[in-house]
């Protein structure tokens, strides 16, 4: 299996209200030597969290011990520039399996579809809300059901739908990457192949 099965999640999140992060601030490209998918998110954002002296930078969120979350809601066009797959290896390293933005770049939408983060694109009046309610609370919980593809903030109940590609649905809920979708059709490629006329 690639990664968890995404089904429902429910948890805190992670407020970063800032547009246009492209994918070299998301992971520089200094980090890009490996090519396992392990250890990336010990860089994730690592000029905003570091100084150059290697400390926390004290005003960066994912340096304040009151935000903590499986979910990432992030400002609008979040994954922008090159088309690195290492940013999303570096969030789900991380720890995060969802990240909410008003838009998404579509590569780096793709990218997190195939390592098992869930992109949920809200409209912007939303995300509104969403950072309205983590202010308000920093221990707001999201729900995030994959099935009926919605996304409602626990406390007051309002809720949003979000599209997906059905066949990347069908690979979040089975934990499945490409490979493990094909694997898991073997029996029936077999059966065809056995039955081709060619």
């Amino acid at each position: 299996m690639a990664y968890d099965k995404f089904t429902t999640l429910k948890s805190t999140a992670v407020p970063m209200p800032i547009e246009n992060v492209d994918t070299d601030q998301i992971i520089p490209a200094r980090f890009l030597k490996a090519t396992e998918r392990k250890g990336f998110g010990d860089n994730l954002f690592r000029d905003w969290r570091f100084d150059a002296n290697n400390q926390p930078r004290q005003d960066f969120v994912l340096n304040n011990p009151i935000y903590s979350g499986k979910i990432l809601v992030a400002g609008k066009n979040f994954g922008s520039g090159s088309s690195r797959e290492h940013a999303a290896w570096a969030i789900y390293d991380y720890g995060f399996r969802c990240v909410v933005s008003s838009f998404f770049a579509d590569i780096f939408k793709n990218n997190s579809l195939n390592v098992g983060i869930l992109p949920v694109q809200v409209s912007p009046a939303f995300l509104d809300k969403i950072f309205s309610a983590i202010e308000k609370d920093p221990k707001a919980e999201l729900v995030v059901d994959l099935q009926a593809q919605t996304i409602t903030i626990a406390a007051t109940g309002e809720s949003e739908s979000f599209d997906i590609n059905s066949y990347k649905k069908h690979n979040l809920t089975n934990g499945y990457d490409d490979i493990d979708y094909l694997q898991a059709m073997k029996e029936d490629i077999r059966s065809f192949a056995a039955n081709s006329p060619y």
